[in-house]
């Protein structure tokens, strides 16, 4: 997660899922509204960071933890609306393709 993420000065905008790069790499790497490349290029301006942590940081994070590698996501915020759009398609994730436990399955 982006240091800007992390410590609140922007708002969660960016999400996209890379390959693991270790056992417990869920591969997200999750990006602030202000981060540019060159920000996100320059060592030290990443925290490695526990998916739930991130959630508590950006709740709208957790409908979205099994997305597939690649994925290229957006968080737009219309007002007080929150939605995760997918960047290839331009298109909303909409709720029944969210994340949802095992244990509260259909």
């Amino acid at each position: 997660m982006s240091l800007n993420a992390y410590e609140g000065r922007a708002p969660v905008t960016w999400l996209s899922r890379d390959a693991s790069e270790s056992p417990v790499d869920n591969g997200w790497r999750i990006m602030s509204a202000i981060d540019t490349g060159e920000y996100l290029n320059t060592p030290g301006n990443w925290r490695i960071t526990d998916f739930n942590e991130a959630c508590a940081i950006e709740p709208a994070l957790i409908g979205i933890y099994d997305m597939p590698f690649g994925s290229r996501l957006t968080i737009a915020r219309d007002g007080g609306r929150i939605r995760i759009m997918d960047d290839a398609s331009g298109r909303e994730i909409t709720s029944e393709h969210f994340y949802v436990p095992p244990q509260h399955r259909a």
